[in-house]
């Protein structure tokens, strides 16, 4: 027996604790914020049912100035990211409280519920029927109802100063997704905007990727098959023969909180529109939108001549992913590559063709 009156551990037994608690260690610090919680249920009957989202945190929000014919790309408008998540319900739908908490007015359509914990909830588009200051509790008081038209509510969780995603571990619950996003694109644009092949690149240039995600509940009505944002993009490019030339580089990443709004075009790229877009006085309310990440704008004069391969990696919040790769050639010229500097209608082309 030991000192303390139990057997003594096994010195194999105590080897083995030796790595397996900072193993376990390591799992704990490694754990999603918010994966300990028990979370908060959903706001419509039945509470512990997953319901059809069909706007994700993170989604462009796009209206353009200039109608669809006139350059709207290039034109000025609002754009911003989606701060919450857009779960479908009918119009008239009742809305019950996710936590216990206070109620209070921010609208004729908007109601923030504040937990008294440093998290408050905002609900948008919902008939309010409960009065200001009311003590709330959680899955038994009705907040008010879905408002005609929108066939939805919008719901932000704020935690202290900052916006979080409701669809993180131990937030909004039960949760579960198994597909993952699409990939569908890589766009390659060149200093003036126009596309260009992947072949013999010279010039300043930017790479797009064109990715989106799909609810893993399938949305009625108008929304369904429209896309969602994914919640992670990153990329990395490679010689041929292996080496890295630029590593692992996130572009988005919506899967805890969401960069400013001043950053929406460091993010996406010209030419992404929302769901139901709108250009000018038009809406296109049954068009699905087109989600570009801007992945990098780069000279390739400081890249040697080649052949390299461009990853592009894009996961959902439950880490379902998607890798695309593409080849790239890179073909610097000895003088100006072509169309990389405005010339005059009638100035001679360059003295020298592009060499190796």
């Amino acid at each position: 027996m030991g000192a303390t009156g139990y057997p003594p551990v096994p010195p194999y037994f105590r080897l083995r604790m030796r790595f397996l608690l900072p193993a376990l260690l390591a799992l704990v610090l490694l754990a999603p914020a918010g994966a300990s919680g028990a979370g908060y249920p959903w706001p419509f009957k039945p509470f512990d049912k997953q319901h059809p989202i069909r706007g994700y945190f993170g989604d462009p929000r796009t209206i353009y100035e200039n109608g669809i014919l006139s350059d709207p790309f290039d034109g000025g408008g609002f754009f911003s990211f989606h701060q919450g998540v857009d779960i479908a319900a009918p119009d008239g739908t009742a809305i019950y409280a996710i936590a216990n908490g206070t109620a209070h007015y921010l609208g004729a359509s908007t109601l923030n519920l504040d937990t008294g914990t440093g998290v408050v909830f905002q609900f948008f588009h919902i008939v309010s029927v409960v009065a200001e200051g009311q003590h709330v509790t959680k899955s038994k008081t009705v907040l008010g109802y879905v408002q005609p038209p929108y066939g939805h509510v919008h719901i932000s969780e704020i935690d202290g100063s900052r916006i979080v995603n409701p669809l993180q571990n131990g937030h909004l619950t039960p949760y579960r997704d198994t597909t993952k996003p699409t990939i569908r694109d890589v766009l390659i644009k060149n200093q003036t905007g126009i596309l260009q092949a992947p072949l013999g690149l010279c010039g300043g240039i930017e790479l797009d990727a064109d990715v989106f995600d799909t609810p893993p509940v399938a949305v009625p009505g108008p929304f369904h098959g429209m896309p969602v944002a994914p919640a992670y993009v990153a990329w990395r490019l490679m010689r041929i023969t292996g080496q890295v030339v630029v590593p692992w580089t996130v572009v988005a990443d919506f899967r805890q909180t969401l960069p400013s709004n001043a950053k929406f075009w460091d993010v996406y790229a010209r030419g992404t529109y929302e769901n139901a877009p709108r250009f000018g006085r038009e809406q296109y309310a049954l068009m699905p939108g087109r989600f570009l990440f801007l992945l990098a704008r780069f000279d390739t004069t400081t890249f040697a001549n080649g052949v390299y391969v461009l990853s592009v990696r894009a996961a959902d919040i439950r880490g379902n992913a998607a890798l695309a790769t593409r080849r790239l050639s890179v073909l610097n010229g000895k003088g100006a590559c072509p169309g990389s500097l405005p010339a005059a209608p009638t100035a001679p082309p360059p003295a020298e063709p592009p060499g190796p």
